[in-house]
This record gives C-alpha cells, structure tokens and sequence, in this order.
C-alpha cells in the first residue's frame, strides 16, 4: 500500500497553509485545484474525482476544507477500514484538525502531529484514541500484534472501567510507557486478556496479544535457494521454541547475500527488513556460535553465517534462542535481545537504488511510481534543477547535487552510496531510460568491476519524455513511425549520428531531435536540416518546443524551409515531421499537428 502523504487545497489561502504544515510531513506534496491555486505540484481540474483518485491509489490525503467535501467525495468508497489509507481534515483557517478515515492506519497521529503545529487538539473520536492516547491494535514501532479483533473487547473494558488480565513474560523497561497501564484495574487471570509476550498465543476472541520485536532471524543460504522454503525454515525454527511470528525484529545475513531473492521474498512476507554484515563482523561472534564450521569459513570467510548473524543482530547482551536449523538448501537460526531492536540500529540495510525520470518539469507529468520512489529514498543524487522540479516532495531528503557534465561521477556517487545500505533514487528529467542516467547506470554496474553494486536491487522508474511532452502539446505528430537522434557528439562520432540521420530521413521516419545544440556545438544543427531537405517536402511541419512543462515554456511550429539555428537552445526538443504530417490550421486557437496512421484508407 502507497501511504505518500498529499495535501490538497481548493484556493491560494488554503494552499498557504498546506505549505506551512507540509514542513512535518515527510515526502508530501500539494495539490491544488488549478482554477484558484497557484504553485501547487499538482494540478486538477475537479475536486471529488481527484480525492476519489488519490484515496483509490491508498495516498495518505490531508484535505485543507470542509469535512463535507471530502464525506461527500469518498463516503462509498470507505468499505474497509483495515485498507483504507488516513484522511485528515484541516480547516482553511487552521482552527481544527480532524481525522476521518483510517484512525489506525496514521491518521490519528497525523492528526495530532498537524495539531501540535497549529497549537491546538485534534479533534479524535476513535474510543481509545480520545480517552487513553493510544490504540492497542496500532502500536508504536518496534510492536507486533495478534489477535487483532481481541483488541476490542480489552479496549472496551478499560473504557467500561473494568478488570482485565495482563500476562506479561518479557522485561522490556520503558518499552511499555505507551501502554500507561498504572492506574487501570486488573485481575490475575480471565478475561479479557491482554499478553505482553514474545511467544506465540492462540487465537482467541478475548485474549489480545502485544509482541516486543525482540527477536532476529539469521538466515544462510545457497544461491538461488527458494523463497517458500527459507520462510517455511524460519516459521518452524521460531516454532520450535514457541516464539510468535509478530516478535520478529528483523532477518540478518552476511553481506554477500544482499541480493540474494529468495532471502528478500522471505523476509518480506514476514514484513521484516533484511539486515546485513560482513563476514570479518560475523567471524567476530565465533566465540558465541554453537556450531562452527570450517568448510562455511573456507566458502565465505567466516565459521558460521546463521547462528553467528542472529547473536551479532542481538548484541552482546543478547543469546541464541533457537539454534541452527537445516532445510535442504538454507539454515535459520534465533536471537533474542533483552530490548526492543531497532532494525535501524543493527547491520547495514539492503541499498537500493531507483532510477526515476520525473518528467519534462511538470508536476502533473511525473508519474505515481516516480513520487513513491522518490518519496520512498533518503537520499537524493541529481542535478540541482532536476531535484528543485520535486517541489516539497524533495523536503526531508538529504540532496546530493551535481552540476552538468559530471554525470560519470554522479552516478558512481549514487551507487556508492546504495551500496552502503542507502534508499537512493538517481533523478532525471523525461524518462532515465532516454539519453540520460539510466543506461549509464548499467554500464558501470557491468563494467567498473565493483561486486557490492552487482548485488544492487535497481530499479527503473518510466517517465514521460520531452518527445512525448512536444507531441501531447501539438497533437498527434508520432501517430506513425518515428524515431529519435540525439546531435551530441560527446560521445558519439558525429559520421555515425550523420548516417543515422540519413537512414532515418530516407525511411520517412519523423524525428525527434534531442540536444540539438550547445553553447560550442552549432554547425552540425544546420547539417542535419540539410539533410532533411534532400528528403522532405519544404512545408514539412517542425515542432520546436522548449523548457517543457515549465513557466517558460514555448512551442513553436514552422516550415522545414523556415528552420533556422538561432531558433533553437539547449533547452529545445526538436520534432520534425515525415512526408505524410500534416497541420491543422488554428482558428484563433493553436496549430494541430498530425501524422495520419491510415485508418481513413483502411478497408471496411
């Protein structure tokens, strides 16, 4: 589920304050209805089918208006309160905040972080949320749960002023304060009950199970083991020993197996983090292991990886629970520490790194994908414009920029920093995959001979091109076949870019031109027209758009006779039309631009 925050605002006054609060929520962004707000990162044009949208898609909404408006927009849709994502109301004028929707899954919290900004309570209605500041089936990080209907009956108890019986089994210190269980009545058995335990509890409609995440599961493997049987390992191995599922902290592994999919699918099936240490760090728990063996020390360099992964996970006050188990290709083994872990704290995290492509600059352009993965990272590598088009959704990320012509450098920063067990997206402008980071990504990953950034997950995030930015802007000018040529010759011979653009013009294709010019580089512009005019009518239709999505957008549509150099900059998508596009005159409004598919010849 896609959590993102979203603050949507109907006029400027509104939008303001968003901004204002926008400071105390990660990753959020505006959206604002475009016919009274100015600024926002994304635009709509109609206020209940974008709500409607965006609680679909599971966005965290803060909607500054009334409660009725947002009622009236998604009352249907409020089926499920276990998926429904939060949705807070805040008053234009900043004098209430009220959660609606999903008081357990954020909103409350939200609710109360928006407030204390403002100076005021929120206005929560949630039973145990009013009366107690806390929800048993909504624990703080670092608790799991069980029997999560049998939260009712304990909560309405305590509500009702009456006894209920806490079992309790575990020394977890101030772990407990948010409980605030001093005053309440209790009993020393029946029920209802509330357990306060790492072991496993059976279901019950009146026994209601807390888990401190105090437990890790080191986990070895073979390569390529399978998933399903690493996860069937690690349940049997916590259920030799009684231990519930809803304690675990987190896996742990050695670092060679950051990649390794069978460990990931395990681990997140559990909903648990991978962990992960170098072999000289788990040869160090030696002393500490049960079952050292020579032949995993002569394989990976260190005497055991599951026994001695789970003790290193735990610390040096914790022990082994559960010693090492075998399944036909992967081991398991339990630690358990005499706190709660924070999985933070504890190894290094699995890197991951996201190649996402934002757009031409406009906020309505960038993709959903793209704002989760960016939303999603702690950190940002980018050139410093590409980064300021993110809006508020680059607050709270720690940036990294990098000024044109060191995107070697910039990319081998973003891997580097991956690898080092960061949430890195690498941001580029269109799509990342066309003339931009994305293949250079690959090709230091295949050929800088670096094995901690083979074991990378990468992931490429599509995004919407200049090309099809100057289309969606004229019309339909790649309604056939179409190609594009970037004119830099940087890194590519300038004969090699002349034969392309020859073979291009003698298919008819129409072509996009990407970095037609620069500062040094003019003449080769002029060259490539030249080219075309052998092989195109001279009215042929040329689209020359620039800065795309942006304020200082400009398209402009003129003759192929009529293309000059001047006309053109750095920050200039050219699309030159075939011999069959064709305009459309406008009457008073924009010219149209077309190039017929054939439908109209197309036999019925």
């Amino acid at each position: 589920m896609n959590w993102n925050p979203v603050f949507v605002a109907l006029n400027d006054p509104g939008a303001r304050l968003a901004r204002r609060l926008m400071k105390y929520v990660d990753g959020a962004e505006l959206h604002g209805y475009a016919k009274r707000v100015t600024g926002a990162d994304v635009p709509f044009a109609r206020v209940q089918p974008h709500l409607r949208e965006l609680f679909a898609a599971g966005r965290q909404i803060i909607a500054i208006m009334s409660t009725g408006i947002v009622v009236r927009a998604l009352g249907d849709l409020a089926v499920d309160k276990q998926l429904e994502a939060a949705v807070v109301c805040v008053s234009e004028t900043g004098e209430a905040v009220v959660p609606l929707l999903g008081g357990h899954h954020g909103a409350n919290k939200l609710a109360r972080i928006l407030a204390g900004t403002l100076g005021i309570d929120a206005a929560i209605t949630t039973a145990g949320d009013a009366r107690f500041g806390y929800a048993l089936d909504e624990p703080p990080a670092g608790w799991g749960i069980s029997n999560g209907d049998a939260a009712r009956p304990v909560m309405a108890a305590l509500l009702a002023g009456e006894a209920i019986a806490i079992d309790k089994d575990v020394a977890v210190g101030n772990d407990t304060d948010w409980l605030s269980l001093d005053g309440i009545k209790t009993k020393p058995d029946g029920t209802p009950a509330l357990i306060i335990s790492e072991r496993a509890v059976e279901p019950s409609a009146d026994h209601f199970a807390l888990h401190p995440r105090t437990l890790v599961a080191g986990v070895g493997c073979e390569r390529g083991a399978d998933g399903a049987e690493i996860l069937q390992l690690v349940r049997d191995c916590l259920a030799s020993e009684g231990l519930s599922e809803s304690s675990l902290a987190c896996f742990s592994t050695i670092d060679l197996k950051e990649d390794e999919v069978g460990i990931l699918q395990a681990a997140a099936a559990l909903g648990v983090p991978v962990r992960l240490y170098s072999a000289d760090q788990l040869e160090a728990q030696t002393p500490r292991v049960a079952e050292p063996s020579d032949y995993v020390f002569e394989t990976v360099g260190c005497h055991s990886v599951s026994e001695a992964a789970a003790l290193a996970g735990v610390g040096d006050a914790g022990k082994l629970r559960a010693a090492k188990r075998k399944s036909a290709r992967a081991t398991c083994a339990i630690g358990a520490a005499p706190a709660i872990i924070d999985p933070d704290q504890v190894g290094k995290g699995c890197g991951r790194l996201v190649i996402v492509g934002i757009g031409p600059g406009h906020a309505g352009w960038r993709v959903p994908d793209a704002s989760s993965a960016v939303a999603a990272a702690t950190d940002l590598v980018g050139y410093g414009l590409y980064i300021d088009l993110l809006g508020g959704l680059a607050d709270g990320k720690v940036r990294h920029d990098y000024p044109l012509g060191e995107e070697r450098e910039r990319v081998a920063f973003a891997l580097e920093l991956a690898a080092g067990g960061k949430q890195v997206a690498i941001i580029s402008s269109g799509d990342a995959g066309i003339y931009a980071m994305g293949s250079l990504v690959y090709e230091l990953i295949d050929t800088a001979g670096v094995e901690a950034w083979r074991r990378l997950a990468v992931e490429m995030v599509p995004g919407v091109s200049a090309l099809q930015a100057a289309a969606a802007r004229t019309g339909a000018p790649l309604g056939h076949d179409f190609c594009t040529i970037s004119l830099s010759d940087l890194m590519t011979p300038w004969e090699a870019i002349e034969r392309r653009i020859k073979a291009a013009a003698e298919g008819d294709f129409v072509i996009a031109f990407y970095n037609p010019v620069s500062m040094r580089r003019r003449v080769q512009f002029g060259q490539a027209c030249a080219i075309l005019r052998d092989h195109r009518p001279p009215q042929t239709p040329v689209i020359i758009a620039r800065n795309l999505g942006r304020e200082e957008e400009k398209i402009t549509v003129v003759d192929l006779c009529d293309l000059e150099t001047d006309m053109i900059d750095m920050l200039t998508v050219v699309v030159i039309g075939s011999s069959e596009t064709r305009i459309i005159p406008g009457a008073g409004g924009p010219v149209r631009v077309y190039t017929p598919r054939g439908y109209g010849d197309k036999k019925q």
